[in-house]
């Protein structure tokens, strides 16, 4: 096989035994599969290394940039998938990955993805435009630095690629809350960083205009109580987010 149309699929873990099996066996087209695991406590680790193909690096957790940019390094071809464990990839989809790599036309590739909160298809609450890079050259692309919320940037051209990607990201509420109480604390982190401050606005104003923003403007009122409730979560999730960078001014009183 052409050496350049090989690919690495690369993810990063923590805790992912429940979904890892049917991921890894999704990445069938994958010369290699490369997995960072920030430490897991439950199985990921020793069920990713019951298949032949996957190679686990174990690094401490410090922002989703670093870990996901520490991934690509590993990856030994010029072609790379990057997909998280709770994403599915559908045959369809990687059928046409594969056709793609095949007579590439640009050096990244975006595809859509259709989010599922608790196993309902939510079809707007500003999710319409969730387009995110999957298909990239390793030498072209590097993901932004940002703690959280980061995105890949790539030195060229892009295109689309047709097929959807399910996003099966949240279970229940309180897995949801769970990861956007983790992600508030890495925003705070990355706006102390940067030197702003809270003002009792921020408390109030942002996280009404998020609710507000989603809901009504991003039309999360049709998505039903599973709209209301996303829509709710995020804007308490913005309050708490000046909440821990009012705490860590509070470290250095």
């Amino acid at each position: 096989m052409n050496p350049d149309l090989k690919i690495s699929a690369l993810a990063i873990t923590l805790n992912e035994a429940e979904h890892l099996p049917t991921f890894i066996e999704s990445l069938w087209f994958a010369d290699e599969i490369v997995i960072v695991d920030s430490f897991s406590t439950d199985d990921t680790v020793a069920i990713a290394e019951g298949y032949k193909k996957v190679s686990v690096f174990q690094r401490k957790f410090d922002n989703f940039s670093s870990q996901k940019n520490f991934a690509i390094s590993k990856a030994k071809n010029d072609w790379v998938v990057f997909f998280d464990p709770d994403e599915e990839i559908t045959k369809p989809l990687s059928e046409e990955i594969v056709a793609t790599v095949a007579n590439a036309k640009h050096d990244g590739y975006f595809v859509k993805r259709e989010l599922y909160f608790m196993d309902k298809r939510i079809k707007y609450s500003g999710f319409q435009t969730d387009w995110v890079i999957r298909l990239f050259r390793k030498n072209k692309g590097v993901y932004n630095g940002n703690l959280v919320h980061e995105t890949l940037a790539i030195e060229g051209s892009t295109g689309k690629l047709k097929y959807r990607l399910p996003h099966h990201t949240y279970k229940n509420f309180d897995d949801y809350t769970r990861k956007l109480h983790s992600y508030s604390a890495l925003q705070a982190q990355m706006m102390y960083e940067k030197g702003k401050k809270p003002k009792l606005f921020h408390f109030f104003f942002r996280p009404f205009y998020r609710f507000w923003h989603q809901y009504i403007l991003r039309l999360g009122i049709l998505d039903g109580k599973e709209g209301f409730i996303l829509a709710y979560i995020n804007a308490f999730t913005v309050f708490k987010r000046y909440v821990n960078l009012w705490l860590l001014y509070r470290k250095i009183d």
